[in-house]
């Protein structure tokens, strides 16, 4: 539908509908207004409109977001226009540079976008839009104003040519963004470093605006020169501390000119810290460059003028009192461990000195604990890697590390102390809540306690004696002060943090006798602070030192107890003394009454049951292990007494929420791995294990057959089908899985099945039962291999068959949902059913080819069950919810390897969604779905290639067994269109993608290849032409060569032969449209 042209009035209010406007019916009428526009023929003249005419900041905005969007279109506007477009931009900013901030950002954003899409278009045989950096001199020569306009026009310019756009194909991208930065990008840096230092020379006057805002956008420039990808290997931001800046060699010599790192120190220290910051984050990317730049003299040269520069900016620390340069500088020190080794660095001029202050600037930064908390990771970084790396150290300088790292240990340890009361008392946010970080940090710090252990023990002896005595004091003191012992629990839940991170970083190689008695000395101080917090329970209790305490176990189990344990450890030698714990065993029933007090004790803390159920299911993790434990006392009470009367997180009542019975599976994983170790075969040891389970489902039965009160019942079944879910997951033979499933059907399953037609719009009923069954259809390690003459699988199958039937038409029924609600309404349980289905069908459990056999429809309902949820999905849906595109697509790849007459029987749209599904597939992000569509692929091509050669022969047999063939291939004759964009999808993905997945991509092709002769022909044909001329030759040259040797058959041994060759085509390809002279990839995107 045309949009009527709008007045600038009507446009006007549009705008400040979107960009002012607080009523969401009215912005989002704005919105759909707005993109009806872009679409109209009328855009360009209404943007204009709103430019020239406009009277407010956000009727431009508006103007240059429609500019935006209308140019990054897929299918692009003819190259005479957006030159137009590009040229009334400039000449628009040019004759107003007094236009608002964000108004110029959005403008040079559309300038960027055009001349990146537009980079190797020709016209009249020149390079049309690369002329735009001798656009942007002309600005250079203006007013201040203009010279700023021009500086974000490159800077926009660099960051658009670094982003990659996912929409569109990744070789084009690269291609571009490497033709920059060889043409173009050197040329920009030494442009931006001449004019800072033009500025630099001239007196600075901080309150001068213009000249603030000039050094702000050619430090921005800058940064965006030097964070450019220029290998293409698209770092993840996120390992900020792994990043090497892969300089390009021409640009060495701006880097080897000291005057380079001089600029940026001398700009830290000449500006105020909104443009310092910059400059500090320029020398970050600065000392990241990568080492083969540079031969070992000059490395050494530049290492010590950057590590000048550190000492200059520590001598004199009053710009570092700014969060964002004391975040920036913390930023640069850990970088200059990652790319320089501790043996150059002890050999810079006056290290011992710049290794004094670099620690007195940590010791001061971890005492102020409170200021810029997240950039303590970083001199964390730089400190852990120094230690880590004093025994490869070669040189004979001293690395004085044994000095400070011992000094860095205790500044943390103290540190964190003296915050405790100081966040109590301020109701402050508490480090200890962020248990990430805390890890994280704990982590880095064990590294470094380890140089100097001894000093280390000695310490948190000290502490650790001094603060327990304390809290013993308070404890018994007549006047019990509740707040001095929130703040003495405080420091123990610290100091057993410390002790639990120190044992843990204990390294086999380095460790001596020494400092495992060390370690048994810290050991026993926090097993008797256990005793003393337990004996308090459940009077009182502390949530933060039961977490630490839980912390502390699980780093002694890794570090001292099973497989890995030395027997002889001294860790055992002051332990025994002191607790009598004489080895593992006595430290494991330590473990196991530990666990047994808090799931007694901390029902109603989610986050101590949760934690304490990982670290008991981390315990029955491994057979020698389990076989200990089954001799403990405790576990002997746990696997008679598993109920909610002992163990009151178990209750379903509604004092808990829904959410909190989650843990209920990881309990009844471990039970069950402990249960298994004696039970064997003795089906009545397992029955009585199932007591408690029994009671609850009969009693369940007994309220569906009464006028029931369903809240009770339908939580004791969220409870039972938890519970189920972990006992099935610990079963993996077919002795144990038999027992389970001779208790549950069919009296209880049906129990289930009930439940789901009850309750299917209650996703926190439904998703714990379709979870269970899921499970329960799982044949790992062949449990479900059931004897010849059990029925057992076919009956499985039936009781999931009606389950998801049920559940499937059930949901279907809720009608349309909204965006927010799909997914857990819906899409879950669906996900969920595919994920059940694919087990049961990939099992090989079942033979279904006995349903048809003997007239049992449960296999044909639960494939027409798959097809109407299926339809009930949209194909963008399927592949934005990872789960659900995880379940699907194998899937259907099962279907379509075992079942082809069903995929061949189905109707005709529904195939068009199933193909386009996987069309689409084929250019998924991850790579386990698009190979998972090639497989498919390749099944549906190989079976109508079967069925054309056999058609071939004509001989009766042939044409009797070829039904379901013939309804396929008349679907693929009707509809030839589908094959051949999947052809363009594979070709286009080997020619111009990052192809992750060569070996599964190239499966499919041949067959395409071969069903396709002609469309193919015109695919190389279409590639070919639109090449230059010098170019045809080779290109055509490699079309030939991908199919030397190959024959018209789909064998094993051809295959392989094809697949060789697309390795070597593929190469080749990229080879010949690399070079400068090929064709835009754009202009050959085989899929347009």
């Amino acid at each position: 539908m045309a949009l009527r042209v709008q007045s600038l009035a009507e446009l006007e209010v549009l705008c400040n509908h979107l960009y002012e406007g607080t009523d969401l019916a009215q912005r989002l009428q704005a919105e759909k207004v707005l993109l009806e526009l872009i679409d109209s023929p009328e855009c360009l003249s209404q943007c204009q409109l709103l430019l020239e005419q406009g009277t407010t900041s956000y009727a431009q905005l508006l103007a240059a977001t429609c500019l935006s969007k209308l140019v990054s279109r897929s299918s692009p506007l003819p190259i005479e226009q957006r030159i137009d477009i590009r040229n009334y931009i400039l000449n628009y900013v040019a004759s107003q540079p007094k236009l608002a901030p964000f108004v110029i950002q959005a403008l040079v954003q559309v300038i960027a976008k055009i001349t990146k899409l537009g980079w190797f278009e020709v016209l009249k045989d020149q390079l049309i839009f690369r002329d735009i950096i001798a656009d942007v001199k002309k600005f250079l020569q203006g007013t201040v104003d203009h010279c700023i306009i021009g500086i974000m026009i490159l800077s926009e310019l660099t960051q658009e040519m670094n982003l990659v756009d996912y929409s569109r194909p990744s070789a084009k991208h690269r291609k571009i963004a490497t033709s920059f930065r060889d043409t173009s990008l050197k040329n920009i840096l030494i442009l931006a470093c001449s004019l800072l230092k033009e500025l630099l020379a001239k007196p600075l006057t901080l309150q001068d605006q213009q000249q603030q805002s000039l050094a702000l956008q050619l430090l921005k420039l800058v940064l965006n020169c030097l964070n450019f990808d220029f290998i293409g290997n698209s770092a993840d931001e996120s390992a900020d501390d792994l990043c090497t800046v892969q300089i390009p060699t021409s640009w060495r010599k701006i880097f080897l000119e000291p005057e380079t790192l001089d600029l940026f120190f001398d700009l830290y220290h000449s500006l105020p810290p909104m443009l310092s910051q910059l400059a500090l984050s320029c020398l970050v990317q600065f000392a990241s460059t990568r080492r083969s730049l540079f031969s070992n003299p000059e490395r050494a040269k530049y290492f010590g003028n950057l590590i000048k520069g550190v000492k200059q900016i520590l001598e004199n620390p009053q710009g570092l009192s700014d969060p964002g340069n004391y975040h920036e500088f913390c930023r640069f020190l850990a970088r200059l461990k990652t790319n320089y080794q501790l043996g150059e660095l002890v050999m810079v001029k006056d290290y011992p000195e710049v290794i004094r202050l670099i620690a007195n600037f940590t010791i001061t930064s971890l005492q102020h604990w409170e200021f810029a908390p997240n950039s303590v990771h970083y001199l964390l970084t730089l400190w852990q890697r120094m230690v880590a790396s004093v025994p490869f150290v070669k040189t004979a300088e001293p690395h004085l590390l044994d000095t400070y790292a011992p000094e860095i240990t205790k500044a943390y340890v103290t540190s964190r102390l003296e915050c405790v009361p100081v966040v109590i008392r301020d109701g402050l946010e508490d480090p200890l809540d962020d248990a990430a970080t805390v890890f994280q940090q704990l982590e880095q710090l064990c590294t470094v306690s380890r140089c100097e252990y001894e000093k280390t023990c000695a310490l948190l002896v000290q502490l650790f004696d001094q603060n327990a005595q304390n809290y013993q004091k308070l404890l018994h003191s007549s006047s019990r002060n509740p707040l001095e012992i929130i703040v003495q629990e405080g420091r123990l839940a610290w100091l057993v943090y410390f002790v639990g991170a120190f044992v843990g970083g204990r390294l086999t190689y380095t460790s001596t006798d020494e400092h495992d008695a060390m370690d048994g000395e810290l050991s026993c101080r926090v097993f008797q602070l256990i005793s003393l917090m337990d004996a308090q329970l459940p009077q009182s209790s502390n949530e933060k030192v039961e977490l630490a305490i839980l912390w502390f176990l699980d780093q002694f189990r890794k570090t001292y107890v099973g497989d890995q344990l030395q027997h002889t450890s001294k860790v055992y030698a002051r332990m025994s003394e002191v607790l009598g714990v004489a080895d593992d065993n006595h430290v494991l029933e330590t473990f196991m009454t530990k666990i047994v007090t808090n799931l007694k004790y901390w029902g109603r803390c989610e986050p101590v049951i949760s934690r304490t159920l990982q670290f008991l299911n981390d315990l029955s993790v491994g057979y020698n292990l389990l076989k200990r434990l089954v001799k403990i006392e405790a576990v002997k009470f746990m696997l008679q007494n598993h109920t909610s009367k002992h163990f009151p997180f178990l209750d379903i009542s509604n004092n808990y929420s829904l959410s909190d019975l989650r843990c209920r599976t990881v309990f009844y994983t471990a039970l069950t791995r402990l249960l298994m170790v004696d039970v064997g075969e003795d089906e009545d040891e397992f029955e009585n294990f199932m007591l408690p389970l029994t009671v609850s489902f009969e009693n369940v039965t007994q309220i569906f057959n009464s006028g029931f009160e369903q809240e009770e019942a339908k939580r004791m079944l969220i409870g039972l089908a938890r519970d189920l879910r972990g006992i099935a997951f610990a079963l993996n033979t077919k002795t144990s899985y038999t027992m389970l499933f001779d208790w549950i059907y069919p009296a209880y399953i049906s129990v289930l099945q009930r439940a789901i037609e009850l309750w299917y719009r209650e996703p926190a009923c439904t998703t714990p039962i379709l979870k269970l069954m899921a499970e329960f259809m799982q044949n790992r390690s062949q449990r479900l291999n059931f004897d010849v003459s059990s029925p057992n699988g076919i009956l499985l199958f039936r009781e999931a068959s009606k389950m998801i039937c049920t559940y499937g038409n059930q949901i279907l029924s809720l009608g349309t949902l909204s965006k927010d609600q799909v997914y857990p309404l819906k899409l879950k349980g669906i996900s969920i059913c595919y994920s059940a289905l694919k087990s049961a069908l990939c099992g090989n459990y079942v033979s279904f080819g006995v349903f048809k056999l003997y007239g049992d429809n449960h296999f044909d309902n639960v494939l027409q069950a798959f097809v109407k949820m299926l339809l009930s999905v949209s194909h963008s849906d399927l592949l934005q919810y990872r789960k659900l595109s995880q379940s699907y697509y194998p899937l259907l790849e099962c279907l379509i390897q075992d079942h082809m007459s069903f995929i061949t029987s189905l109707e005709p749209h529904v195939l068009v969604y199933i193909l386009t599904s996987i069309s689409e597939g084929l250019t998924a992000v991850d790579a386990i779905i698009s190979s998972s569509c090639c497989t498919s692929l390749d099944y549906i091509v190989t079976y109508l290639f079967k069925h054309l050669t056999k058609e071939s022969k004509k001989t009766p047999r042939c044409r009797e067994t070829s039904r379901d063939g013939q309804r396929l291939l008349h679907f693929m004759q009707q509809n030839p269109e589908i094959l051949q964009q999947m052809m363009s999808i594979l070709m286009n993905t080997i020619i111009f993608e990052d192809c992750r997945n060569q070996w599964s991509v190239s499966r499919p092709l041949l067959g395409l290849i071969l069903l396709n002769e002609k469309y193919f022909s015109e695919l190389r044909a279409t590639l070919i032409t639109s090449q230059p001329d010098n170019k045809r030759e080779v290109l055509d040259q490699c079309f030939r060569n991908l199919m030397e040797g190959v024959e018209q058959n789909l064998l094993v041994k051809n295959r392989d032969r094809f697949t060789q060759n697309m390795s070597i085509f593929r190469r080749d390809v990229a080879e010949a449209l690399r070079n400068e002279g090929a064709a835009d990839p754009s202009n050959l995107d085989m899929m347009s």
